[in-house]
């Protein structure tokens, strides 16, 4: 049975793709670099909705060199796909293997892990890039550490959680640390932050510490021989991974839809943010001559209008003729998010109008008696009347300009607020969700976030 939380985000992210298809229709320069980031936007968001589509947790490994992470993936698929030894960091670039765990019939998973290069590795400019990139298209980050926890490990968990995603602590190599348990690690976790001091004033929190030994060091044993000779040989023993399989498999049933879909809407806000960028700036000097020419064509009609409220009433047609032209323009649909910001400009456009209106004579009647006034005497009725469609066409054009610019700042800014917009379905996906322990903190630092973004796009 499909996820509604993977179909609500699917039917989001196909809505994206089309709006983002709409605004790449014109007459633009087919060699402009914004046409070009568009195209990759385009293509970064239908690749999100396959992902949706596929039902794969993405899981990224990380850790410092020599922890096992290779040897934990291995032990989790049960074969040794990934090249493991005693060499200084053995995985050189992020690879991933796919592991399809034995889970209900209704719940077709399967879960991508993510192997990366140590983050200490000699030699590994860029290596903080190339974490952020991994962390931010997982949906799930499990860090490998092994014996003591170092304070490099401490300050990358920390710099990790940044990303707002669940944070499995898996310690490897139990077998060679037998006193070691799960206080015994809070503990060495509580002390580096207090060392720390006030330059780590954030609370590291772990959603759970899981105890395994994926490559266990094998047992000296003494063999037998009939005829009495005796020999000594290492056995291999068997990976002790099911706390960590156990914790996995129970995040996937519980939260595997929720993260997958979170996580896909939340890349997709940055992938829109960029697109929204590029299309502002291949539309942005036609906008503005659409505006320009709506003032003058606004500016014109409320001049030469005599009759006192037509004006006025003319003027806030021509503000939602220009508006449904740049919506065409930019190939973005104008939604009722925000539509109480231009309805709010559209007024104060028309009050504008309105009080030179007031100026020039009571409701517009200053400039019908001026044109009354003609009939008798020509010279003093043209003067008044010059003055007064002067006056409202000045303020007709500048309240036109500022609808416009309104409508321009939320096609740009704003679209992903709309009732179909990525923002407001990530938002009420949130609320939707059911807050287990592992998506409580999750569900709290991104609904931190999102009310965050939504002052700055409702205070533009």
């Amino acid at each position: 049975m499909p996820s509604p939380l993977l179909h609500r985000a699917r039917q989001t992210l196909t809505q994206a793709a089309s709006r983002y298809s709409t605004a790449l229709q014109g007459d633009a320069d087919p060699a402009s670099a914004n046409l070009a980031a568009i195209k990759t936007g385009l293509g970064q968001l239908q690749s999100l909705s396959a992902k949706l589509e596929s039902r794969c947790l993405r899981v990224a490994v990380f850790g410092l060199v020599s922890r096992g992470k290779s040897a934990v993936i291995n032990a989790l698929v049960g074969e040794n796909l990934l090249e493991t030894g005693p060499l200084h960091g053995v995985t050189r670039w992020p690879r991933s293997v796919y592991w399809q765990p034995k889970l209900a019939a209704d719940q077709p998973w399967q879960i991508e892990l993510i192997d990366t290069p140590g983050l200490d590795e000699v030699g590994g400019d860029g290596r903080a890039e190339m974490a952020q990139t991994v962390a931010t298209q997982a949906d799930l980050i499990v860090f490998v550490v092994a014996g003591e926890i170092t304070r490099l490990e401490y300050e990358a968990l920390l710099a990790l959680q940044q990303g707002q995603k669940p944070l499995l602590l898996v310690f490897n190599k139990i077998d060679l640390y037998p006193e070691i348990d799960r206080q015994a690690v809070y503990h060495t976790l509580q002390r580096l932050r207090h060392q720390l001091g006030p330059a780590s004033s954030t609370q590291l929190v772990v959603d759970e510490v899981v105890m395994v030994a994926a490559s266990p060091a094998p047992l000296r044993v003494q063999v037998e021989w009939p005829d009495g000779r005796t020999a000594t040989d290492w056995e291999p023993q068997p990976a002790q991974i099911e706390p960590l399989k156990s914790a996995l498999l129970a995040i996937v049933a519980q939260d595997g839809p929720a993260l997958v879909a979170l996580n896909a809407l939340r890349q997709a806000r940055l992938i829109e943010g960029d697109m929204v960028g590029h299309v502002t700036q291949l539309h942005r000097d036609r906008a503005d001559d659409t505006i320009w020419q709506f003032a003058k064509y606004k500016a014109a009609a409320v001049a030469l209008n005599p009759i006192a409220g037509l004006d006025l009433l003319g003027g806030v047609v021509i503000d939602l003729v220009m508006i449904r032209t740049l919506a065409r323009l930019y190939g973005f649909p104008l939604t009722g998010h925000e539509a109480g910001r231009l309805w709010r400009a559209i007024l104060k456009s028309s009050g504008t109008l309105l009080l030179s209106e007031l100026g020039s004579g009571l409701l517009g009647a200053g400039k019908t008696t001026a044109a009354l006034v003609t009939l008798v005497d020509s010279a003093s009725g043209v003067a008044a009347l010059a003055g007064a469609m002067t006056a409202q066409a000045s303020a007709a054009g500048y309240g036109a300009y500022t609808v416009g610019k309104a409508a321009q700042t939320y096609l740009e800014q704003g679209c992903t607020w709309g009732p179909e917009g990525v923002s407001a379905t990530l938002t009420a996906l949130l609320q939707a969700t059911d807050t287990s322990a592992t998506l409580a903190r999750l569900r709290q630092e991104v609904e931190a976030d999102l009310v965050a973004a939504s002052g700055v796009s409702s205070g533009r």
